[in-house]
């Protein structure tokens, strides 16, 4: 056996699967409320790394990832959280491509207009243009990549920003859902990663987007992100009986599959603000998996980022 899989035993073999999702806020660290540069003597991509690598996730969702910005000094930082988590399979979704501006807001890249995925082969070939995005890590062999770009929302909002005061009127910015379809001990299942939008109604549509568009792919189905709804809003929103679910129906024309039924709730637990988690907006989701598959729920404190993680543990 290897160093490398000493390190990270195969968790097909194990029948145990460690599910996560985080966002990161870009890898900034957070001191007294409010994000901070990480200095550049310590290598931008360290406290990142660290704090990725700490959850030992075999399976991994990312929001707010940053790949070739200045302000984390230029680091593809889907492909040094891979590298640093032991995760060979892996795939960056750009939500949009732009520079971040110092105190906020984006200079549009026109060149790159729309959503791009960005793997591997991408980070050898080195170059390309600064984005922002989210990524999906997996140790468990992938069949099958898919994405997705979800519109913004046409209306701004007034939000609580990190390190602000009060509030700051917002503008939505578009979106990515990113899916593969993972080779688990008992069969393939699939994974989603995805940032839905803060506004209110329109991250509601956004997830019944989602379901729709998974509904092909083989269950169980795992859903893992930063969903911006509190508490048990998604699984209501997800379950087809419920009020916002059941106005999805298959029609005549429609040639995708029945929604799955029986969505629900893998982790119950605050994970905002991190230095005092008091709502749940990160999410693990599924369905095609029972409730006493779960075998740990945590949300550790890290270096980084506003959100605290979710980390579940499963039975697979």
């Amino acid at each position: 056996m290897t160093p490398s899989e000493t390190a990270h035993p195969d968790p097909s073999r194990s029948g145990r699967v460690r599910f996560a999702t985080f966002n990161v806020l870009h890898g900034q660290p957070m001191v007294d409320g409010g994000p901070v540069s990480v200095p550049a003597t310590s290598g931008s991509e360290a406290p990142l790394v660290r704090a990725v690598a700490s959850l030992d996730a075999d399976v991994l969702a990312l929001q707010e990832l940053d790949r070739l910005q200045e302000r984390s000094g230029g680091v593809d930082q889907a492909a040094a959280a891979a590298a640093g988590s032991g995760a060979r399979h892996w795939r960056y979704a750009s939500a949009f491509h732009g520079a971040a501006q110092t105190g906020g807001g984006w200079i549009p890249a026109l060149s790159e207009p729309g959503l791009r995925v960005y793997g591997p082969l991408e980070t050898e070939a080195g170059g390309g243009v600064p984005s922002h995005g989210i990524a999906l890590l997996s140790r468990l062999p992938v069949r099958h990549w898919r994405a997705r770009r979800l519109a913004p929302a046409p209306i701004p909002m007034p939000l609580r920003t990190p390190g602000r005061r009060g509030l700051t009127v917002s503008r939505d910015q578009p979106r990515a859902a990113l899916a593969a379809v993972v080779e688990g001990n008992r069969g393939p299942f699939t994974v989603v990663a995805l940032h839905l939008s803060f506004v209110p109604g329109w991250n509601i549509r956004q997830l019944l987007t989602v379901r729709a568009w998974i509904a092909d792919l083989p269950r169980p189905q795992v859903l893992l992100g930063d969903f911006n709804l509190p508490g048990a809003l998604p699984r209501a929103v997800l379950d087809p009986a419920g009020p916002f679910g059941g106005g999805l129906r298959r029609t005549r024309r429609e040639s995708t599959p029945a929604v799955p039924r029986g969505w629900r709730d893998l982790a119950r637990t605050p994970t905002y603000p991190a230095h005092r988690p008091l709502v749940q907006l990160d999410h693990v989701l599924a369905t095609g998996i029972e409730a006493d598959a779960v075998r740990g729920v945590h949300t550790p404190s890290t270096a980084i980022s506003d959100h605290r993680p979710l980390v579940v543990e499963l039975i697979r």
